[in-house]
């Protein structure tokens, strides 16, 4: 099959084996693992590799890729706080939503009378991090609200740190929402079973056995799919972190200076840009661009390679110390990190190609 530039290359195998390794690990503490299918805009090739694993549910942030995933028989988790217009599509296409704010629960708790359906939520606290979630002091009040609506199931409390604030998961923190939850049962007697205890980013307590016992959930993204916990960034013991490859063809090669002649201004994106001048370098163009990629998370496979900068359309690469002789035509890999990821894999002019 001849393959159309720029594309990602996504080896399943390779994320199933991620993602059955990183659920062995938490099933062996009582951890159920979502996974979350945005960063792929849940195509469904990704998905099915991962729920072959054994997972079984997927968590996303976007109404219009659970709809992709309506069909599959498993869990589906709403990790982005709902829209009080997207009530309705939220309880079609979900089972399970994170909330904060009891006008959009209350509209939830219409929708699924009018749908004749029980919608679960996870009441999000806010642990620091002050991204999405009900204040500590807060908490006990909006259960109580919860409580009262028809067809709105309370299920439990869940958190989210890392994401906004960079605060990093611990068993103090933690502990904060195991109180909570222990606090809410007793005064309204009922049960909580579920803890949802963060994403990637607390991985690392499951791997260096430090998780608190009372967390029964996780939403995990990046780590399935690039084999790294993301408090720290570190690979998490055999995974694999190629199992995304960006590749790029070479529109042109030239030896040219690395500074530019004339004053300079702002580039495309408002920003002034500065350079060394490390004399006359081989320059190679490769047919992608900040349209389509992060240029922060991309890294040549071949380390003999080095980045320039883009534009919009536009990648520069260094090539003088490459082995290998580059040609007008010919491809380059690289190797990408979340951000990354996610923008490729939403950019409608990169393709992407799947290997069993």
């Amino acid at each position: 099959m001849k393959k159309i530039y720029p594309c990602v290359d996504v080896d399943l195998g390779k994320i199933t084996h991620n993602a059955k390794t990183i659920t062995d690990m938490c099933n062996k503490v009582n951890i159920e693992v979502a996974a979350v299918t945005k960063v792929f805009c849940a195509q469904s090739p990704i998905t099915e590799a991962i729920l072959k694993s054994g997972i079984k549910g997927v968590a996303d942030s976007r109404i219009s890729n659970l709809k992709k995933s309506k069909d599959l028989n498993c869990e589906k988790l709403m990790i982005r706080i709902p829209m009080i217009s997207e009530a309705y599509e939220i309880v079609r296409y979900s089972d399970t939503s994170l909330n904060s704010e009891l006008a959009t629960i209350r509209a939830l708790s219409v929708a699924a009378k009018d749908l004749n359906k029980i919608h679960n939520i996870i009441l999000m606290v806010d642990i620091g991090d002050l991204r999405e979630g009900v204040l500590i002091q807060d908490a006990t009040s909006t259960a109580s609200e919860i409580l009262k609506l028809d067809n709105i199931k309370l299920i439990g409390l869940g958190t989210n740190v890392t994401c906004y604030g960079g605060v990093i998961p611990d068993s103090e923190n933690l502990g904060i929402l195991i109180k909570l939850k222990g606090d809410l049962e007793k005064s309204f007697n009922i049960s909580l079973p579920l803890i949802s205890g963060g994403n990637s980013s607390s991985l690392h307590m499951v791997i260096n056995n430090t998780m608190p016992k009372e967390i029964t959930q996780l939403r995990i993204g990046e780590s399935i799919l690039l084999g790294r916990e993301t408090a720290y960034g570190k690979p998490v013991a055999n995974c694999y972190e190629d199992a995304f490859i960006l590749k790029g063809e070479v529109v042109e090669i030239k030896n040219k200076p690395t500074i530019p002649t004339g004053k300079i201004g702002v580039d495309a994106f408002g920003n002034i840009p500065h350079f060394e001048d490390l004399g006359i370098r081989k320059r190679a163009i490769i047919a992608v661009g900040r349209q389509d990629i992060r240029l922060e998370g991309l890294v040549p496979v071949d380390s003999d390679i080095t980045v320039f900068g883009a534009s919009s359309d536009h990648l520069i690469i260094d090539i003088t110390d490459c082995k290998k002789e580059l040609s007008v035509g010919d491809v380059v890999d690289f190797n990408v990190d979340y951000g990354c990821l996610m923008a490729a894999m939403t950019s409608p002019y990169v393709e992407k190609y799947y290997n069993n």
